[in-house]
Formats: structure tokens, C-alpha cells, sequence
């Protein structure tokens, strides 16, 4: 009997760990942009019920989770199960110029949206420079105390 042999399977099998299936994702896509003194951060997350979504941040890492279920129940028969479900989740490291207390999220249409305003304290500012001017002009009294001496 002869068997086929396929070199990439290995290779295969192991960036579906790494990466995911659509059976079993490891991370959700997301854009990450900066629009004038706000981050902003958009995950796709289709069909996600919104009480699914779990925000948290702990020393600058924002964790986000989010499950998609099939559906289930007396009568409910799977003709095709081609959807991704099952939990999702990615980690996003934050700077410290990022006020966390001020972020914002929205979920609408399937996409979670983060908003992340810049610190004040990151923001540039102008600094004043504080000069003493020195008069170059020499007064009369100043004149003959100098050539008397």
C-alpha cells in the first residue's frame, strides 16, 4: 500500500497552535491608532454578545476577553459550523503616558473601540524662559566714577 507524504503537516499543525483555527482562535485583529492627544484601540469581535466582553487593567496591561456560543438547544441542529466560537482573548501593553483612568469603550456594530487619552503630564507644553535683562547703556554717573578712577 503506498501513502502520501505531505512535509508541510508538521509545519501546518504547528502554526495552528501558534495562531489559532477558525475552530480555535488564540487572538482577535485589532487596529491601533493615535488621533490627536487620544489612542485608540478597535477590535473586531462579530457576533460577540457585549455582556461577554471582559475589560481589565493591572500595571499597564490591558487584558480583553470576549466568548462567542454556538447555539444550543432542544432543537437546534449544526448544518455548518464554520463561525469561529469559543473564547478569545489578547493583551495589549500600555505606556505609562496613557491616562487608564480617563479610557473609554464602545461597542458597536461588532467592533470594540478603546479610547485612551494622552496624559497631561505626556502632553508637550511650552516652557517660558525667564531672562533678566542688563542695560548696555552706561549712565553719566557710572562714566566718571570709571574715568576718575
Amino acid at each position: 500500500m503506498l501513502m502520501r507524504t505531505d512535509p508541510f503537516r508538521e509545519l501546518d499543525r504547528l502554526t495552528s497552535q501558534v495562531l489559532g483555527t477558525p475552530a480555535r482562535p488564540s487572538a482577535m485583529p485589532m487596529d491601533a491608532y493615535r488621533s490627536g492627544d487620544t489612542f485608540l484601540v478597535q477590535f473586531d469581535l462579530p457576533g460577540i454578545d457585549p455582556e461577554s466582553v471582559d475589560l481589565t487593567v493591572e500595571r499597564n496591561v490591558l487584558t480583553v476577553h470576549a466568548t462567542r456560543t454556538r447555539p444550543s438547544g432542544d432543537g437546534v441542529e449544526m448544518l455548518a459550523a464554520e463561525r469561529p466560537h469559543g473564547t478569545f482573548s489578547r493583551q495589549l501593553f500600555l505606556g505609562d503616558t496613557l491616562d487608564l483612568d480617563a479610557m473609554e469603550a464602545d461597542y458597536t456594530d461588532g467592533v470594540l473601540t478603546l479610547r485612551l487619552p494622552v496624559a497631561e503630564r505626556a502632553k508637550p507644553r511650552k516652557v517660558t524662559i525667564n531672562a533678566q535683562r542688563r542695560s548696555t547703556k552706561v549712565s553719566a554717573a557710572e562714566n566718571r566714577v570709571a574715568v576718575d578712577a
